[in-house]
C-alpha cells in the first residue's frame, strides 16, 4: 500500500468511519492478496470514498488526466498527490485516448491491486439500478481477475446529486460485498461479456434490493 494512501486511510478513512459508521457485510469476500475488481451500484460521489474507507487493502481509483498534467506549484503537488495515492490516469477525450485508463488498469490488476468500477457508467438519477456496461467484464477477463459485486446503500441520502458536502448522519450507509465471480477461462467475445455483465448486475441487485431497469441510465441533463 502506497505510503500516502496509508496516511490518508489512517486519517481521513478513520474520520469517515467514526463520523458515518457504515454498516459492512461480506468483508470476508475480499481476497487478502491478488487483483480484483469491485463492481458496484452508483448512487453518489461518496460511493468510492466510502468504499476506500471500508476496504482494508489499497484501492486504486481513477483520476482525470488534468491532475497529472498541471503546471506550476499546484500542478506539481496534484501530480505527486495522485502518484502517491496510486491513482489511475483517465483521459477526458474520447476514442483511443479514453482507453489509456483501461490499458493502465490491466497491469495494476495483474500486479495485485484492487480497482473499483461502476458498470452503470453514471450515478443513478432516481435510486434504481440500471443496465451495466460491459467494460467491467472486458477489463476483468483481460486481466484474469475476479469481480466482486458491491452494494452500497444510503450514500444518496448523505450526499445526493448536487450536494457538495455530505451530511453527517450515522448508521445510514451500508456496504455489502458479494462472493467473487471468477473470470479466468471466460470468453471475451461480445455475447459472453454481455452475459457476464448482466450476471454481475443481478448479483449487485441481490445485495441492494434496488429495482432493476434493463436499459442504460440516462445522462444527468436528460433525467432532469
Amino acid at each position: 500500500m502506497p505510503l500516502l494512501y496509508s496516511i490518508a486511510k489512517a486519517t481521513v478513512g478513520t474520520a469517515l468511519s467514526l463520523g458515518w459508521r457504515p454498516h459492512v457485510e461480506g468483508i470476508e469476500h475480499i481476497p487478502h492478496t491478488g487483483g480484483a475488481i469491485f463492481a458496484g451500484n452508483h448512487l453518489s460521489v461518496a460511493d468510492e470514498l466510502l468504499l476506500g474507507t471500508v476496504v482494508p487493502r489499497h484501492l486504486a481509483f481513477w483520476a482525470k488526466s488534468d491532475y497529472f498534467t498541471g503546471t506550476g506549484v499546484k500542478g506539481f503537488l496534484n501530480r505527486k498527490l495522485m502518484e502517491g495515492l496510486g491513482a489511475i490516469r483517465v483521459e477526458r477525450a474520447g476514442g483511443r485516448a479514453a482507453l489509456t485508463a483501461f490499458d493502465a488498469a490491466i497491469p495494476a490488476l495483474k500486479g495485485g491491486d484492487l480497482i473499483a468500477v461502476y458498470p452503470e457508467g453514471t450515478r443513478s438519477p432516481d435510486g434504481r439500478l440500471y443496465r451495466g456496461r460491459t467494460g467491467v467484464a472486458r477489463l476483468a477477463v483481460a486481466a484474469g481477475v475476479p469481480i466482486i459485486p458491491v452494494g452500497v446503500l444510503g450514500t444518496d441520502k448523505v450526499q445526493p446529486i448536487g450536494r457538495v458536502v455530505p451530511k453527517l448522519e450515522r448508521g445510514v450507509i451500508s456496504v455489502k460485498f458479494g462472493k467473487p465471480i471468477e473470470t479466468i477461462g471466460r470468453s471475451d467475445d461480445r455475447t459472453a461479456l454481455r452475459e457476464l455483465t448482466d450476471y454481475v448486475m443481478t448479483e449487485i441487485q441481490k445485495l441492494t434490493g434496488q429495482e432493476y431497469i434493463p436499459r442504460y441510465a440516462p445522462k444527468r441533463d436528460e433525467s432532469e
